[in-house]
């Protein structure tokens, strides 16, 4: 069997030897040419080491008995990303397929070997677009949707996408439904098991710039409908909607920034779904060389575990669910670097919600060089019986450095002083000591490009 590793090499030298064909076909001087098509294709690696002492949980029995401690406390592992994007370009016309190699070095079955993006792109000169196949969304400060970048595999959706993007508006309308194969023949509706979370998504969103003015304001709608969960309703699609907007103020040196979103509808166990967000950023950039950023999330929780499972006890089932989520967003760039909320979840789905607050400095001593550090003090957003809302403390480090203009090394530290609220719900006894530390290396060249 040829891994993926051999096919994404093969098809690299294939494009390699094709670009000296190209450049060796090309007349000495076309300059006069009319070039209205244009073929490149990129590299990007990112590979990443870490090492993390503490923070995932134990197999949880009560939230009220003491957590255990973890018979393996550290963990260090090497994981790796290769992506080949290749694009085409016409004046009207764009397309793009991007094979994708991610996984953990030593990983059975040599990891996972995908298209990250494949996708056309049809568009007018008066603004207006459509776009069909597998894309990375992006939009706005990428809360609710986007690429999620953080994560090797990151998110992509199967989607139609129609637009106008003019005279400082944006209108998107993207429509997503998701099936099976093997229930296709059989014309089953049943999707468990899929790519995405969702069986339809239909999300609308509008974006518009204030001329002459630096003040950008968002609104976005998403119906999304989830496969029923119930053993007596499997064939039904039960929907959650979101509904909020996005506000950005950049005057001069500094910068504004607010979100809302609310939630209802009802989720794939037919609950009532109540749940809402706000955020609020702040930035001051008073040189190119250092600025600062302070804000505060707050994302709303339930008070019990949602739903019961197996034999656990001090679990109620919800008549309403409290605990928003943060659907499709890159959560990475929010709720801390350590990725304990949102990203690592509690058992069984729970969500207190959370309070993040949080500073941030950035620091440029010299060209291709940016330190920052940051600081995060977290809490539930709803009183555990038994239990303090505090989480803990977070103060995270890094540094970026340019090598050259396609090669950028980085690296991390993160440390967290959990509480006894952090212990018990993650079901970890070390979570009062929590380490992680990372370096990566990216390299994105562009190895392929002509016109003609």
């Amino acid at each position: 069997m040829t891994s993926g590793y051999q096919r994404l090499m093969r098809l690299l030298l294939a494009l390699l030897a094709l670009n000296t064909l190209a450049v060796a076909a090309q007349p000495a001087d076309d300059s006069t040419s009319v070039k209205k098509n244009e073929f490149s294709v990129d590299l990007q690696f990112l590979g990443r080491g870490e090492s993390r002492y503490g923070g995932m949980p134990t197999e949880p029995v009560d939230i009220d008995e003491e957590p255990e401690d973890p018979k393996v406390p550290m963990s260090s592992f090497v994981l790796s990303r290769t992506r080949l994007p290749i694009n085409f370009k016409r004046d009207w016309l764009e397309a793009r397929v991007t094979p994708q190699h991610s996984g953990v070095w030593g990983q059975a079955g040599k990891g996972g070997f995908n298209l990250f993006e494949t996708w056309v792109k049809l568009s007018t000169h008066s603004g207006f677009f459509g776009q069909l196949g597998r894309v990375a969304l992006s939009y706005d400060d990428e809360r609710i949707i986007g690429s999620d970048d953080w994560a090797m595999a990151s998110l992509t959706h199967d989607v139609l996408r129609l637009g106008y993007e003019g005279h400082g508006h944006k209108a998107h309308v993207i429509l997503a439904y998701n099936q099976n194969a093997d229930v296709i023949e059989t014309g089953g509706s049943i999707y468990e098991g899929g790519a995405q979370p969702y069986k339809t998504m239909h999300t609308a969103w509008y974006h518009y710039d204030v001329p002459r003015f630096p003040l950008g304001a968002s609104l976005l709608f998403m119906n999304i409908g989830m496969q029923s969960n119930l053993d007596d309703r499997k064939d039904r699609t039960w929907f959650q909607h979101l509904l909020g907007g996005y506000l950005s103020f950049q005057p001069r040196r500094w910068k504004a920034e607010l979100s809302y979103y609310h939630q209802f509808g009802k989720n794939e166990n037919a609950i009532k779904i109540d749940a809402w967000m706000a955020s609020a950023k702040l930035s001051f950039m008073p040189s190119e060389r250092f600025g600062f950023t302070t804000g505060y999330d707050y994302l709303s929780g339930d008070k019990y575990f949602a739903v019961p499972t197996g034999h656990n006890v001090g679990m109620i089932l919800h008549d309403v669910i409290k605990g928003f989520s943060t659907v499709y967003g890159s959560h990475h760039k929010f709720y801390g670097a350590m990725d304990f909320f949102y990203v690592s979840a509690y058992h069984n789905g729970f969500t207190p919600g959370l309070q993040n607050v949080y500073l941030k400095a950035f620091y440029s001593p010299l060209r291709g060089l940016n330190l920052s550090a940051g600081y995060h003090y977290l809490a539930t957003a709803t009183k555990l019986d038994g239990m303090d809302m505090a989480l803990g403390h977070e103060l995270e480090f890094q540094a970026n450095y340019a090598i050259s203009s396609d090669v950028k090394l980085s690296l991390g530290a993160s440390f967290m002083k959990g509480y006894e609220t952090m212990e018990r719900l993650k079901r970890s006894g070390i979570n009062n000591q929590l380490r992680w530390g990372w370096i990566s290396l990216s390299v994105n060249p562009r190895i392929f490009k002509i016109k003609w």
